[in-house]
């Protein structure tokens, strides 16, 4: 009998263990520190560059953006260059955007840095989707996935903790996210097995050719993405600076309570186990309502530290396996083409936030910021009732990498 462990995934040597962990590294580089250390370190940048509640809401939206147009660039080169180049894409993107937030002068420079490191993750979580379906073997792939996937919550805690440690000491941690993204594709090119150009989309033997139908039943999880990511878009935002300013809490109290909120997403990387107990239409409303609970909670009390703790602590785990949950819904409606439904959704996603983040900022400005953590929350309970159909979730995925499946059990 053969041990399930990721450790004998691959039938040619290589070692998806460590392809999790590393890969697992690049998005905690990409989401939770260049993308997500925006909003975090928001406090410290408004006052440093004089940055209006509006303007730096624009910034996050021009950031999000950035990440679409990512993403669609990513959709469209990984089956004629394949997932290796974007992966290198990516890598690139963040360290060089890190570089020039460390080094910016103005705030033009400020969001030019946030606009090209922010992008980064729209080319990475793609490649990482089929770097991971190439090298994993089933039935470990979800799994797989969905650790790599909860990398952000590790990238927001660690930043979480350097700003705790020296909150106004924040251009080393970006020229530290900088050479932490190059070394982490470094070792996730070193691990993978990449596809050959055939089967570079996703997880089959051929590239997916979508017709109408497919198009049809990409609808409905790109319109819950898109919800759901505009709703999410005032806790990643301006979370920090409803907890600092409206709240009342101090700086290094609120930055404790982003690293809880850090610690809490890497919980998503259950969000493969709660697929398979649960189905994704199931999956699908618990994260979606969780996120939801945390947003409102964080509005209900934003100067109570316990309910704060509790609202970032159900928020990260919540909305880190809801992006899980989006790359099965991909995979699933996808089978053949994961790296590029994957891109899609997320696009949605994000393509959300910088519309919610706009928006938040508009509200905040005008009707006070719980007013726009509440629209958030509504939004995103909105977004809960969008399930994926019956019929999405009675597909089997294709077997990864055009490999055979291989059943086995534990002795």
């Amino acid at each position: 009998m053969v041990k399930r462990s990721l450790r004998h995934s691959s039938s040619s040597g290589r070692r998806p263990l460590g392809l999790v962990v590393s890969g697992t590294g690049l998005i905690a580089v990409s989401y939770g520190m260049v993308r997500y250390g925006y909003g975090l370190q928001l406090p410290q940048l408004a006052a440093e560059f004089s940055l209006s509640t509006s303007t730096a809401g624009a910034i996050a939206s021009g950031s999000f953006a950035a990440y679409c147009l990512a993403a669609l660039t990513a959709q469209r080169l990984m089956p004629r260059r394949g997932a290796r180049v974007v992966l290198w894409i990516a890598a690139l993107l963040a360290a060089a955007g890190a570089l020039l937030v460390a080094v910016a002068w103005s705030a033009p420079v400020l969001a030019a840095g946030v606009l090209v490191a922010g992008s980064a993750a729209g080319a990475a979580s793609p490649a990482l989707v089929v770097a991971v379906a190439a090298t994993v073997r089933e039935p470990l792939v979800a799994r797989a996935q969905a650790v790599v996937n909860a990398g952000t919550g590790v990238g927001v805690a660690v930043a979480g903790v350097a700003t705790l440690a020296a909150p106004q000491v924040w251009r080393p941690v970006w020229v530290g996210a900088a050479v932490a993204a190059l070394a982490t594709a470094a070792v996730v090119d070193r691990l993978t097995r990449w596809p050959d150009g055939s089967r570079e989309t996703g997880a089959g033997t051929t590239p997916e050719q979508p017709g109408g139908g497919l198009r049809r039943r990409m609808v409905r999880p790109v319109l819950a993405a898109a919800l759901a990511g505009t709703g999410s878009a005032a806790v990643w935002t301006f979370g920090r600076d409803l907890v600092t300013t409206t709240g009342g809490l101090p700086e290094r109290t609120t930055a404790a309570l982003w690293c809880l909120l850090g610690v809490a997403a890497v919980l998503g990387a259950l969000s493969g186990d709660a697929v398979r107990r649960l189905g994704l239409g199931g999956a699908w409303v618990l994260t979606a309502v969780g996120t939801a609970l945390g947003t409102a909670l964080l509005a209900l009390a934003p100067g109570q530290v316990l309910v704060a703790a509790l609202a970032g602590a159900l928020f990260g785990g919540a909305y880190t396996a809801l992006s899980g949950v989006l790359i099965a819904w991909g995979a699933a409606l996808r089978p053949r083409a994961a790296g590029q439904a994957t891109a899609t959704l997320f696009t949605a996603l994000t393509a959300g936030q910088a519309l919610g983040a706009t928006v938040a900022g508009t509200v905040a400005a005008r009707a006070g910021a719980p007013t726009a953590f509440w629209v958030g929350a509504a939004l995103l309970v909105v977004a809960a009732g969008v399930v994926p159909r019956r019929a999405a979730t009675d597909r089997r995925p294709v077997p990864t990498g055009g490999r055979p499946e291989v059943r086995v059990e534990a002795p």
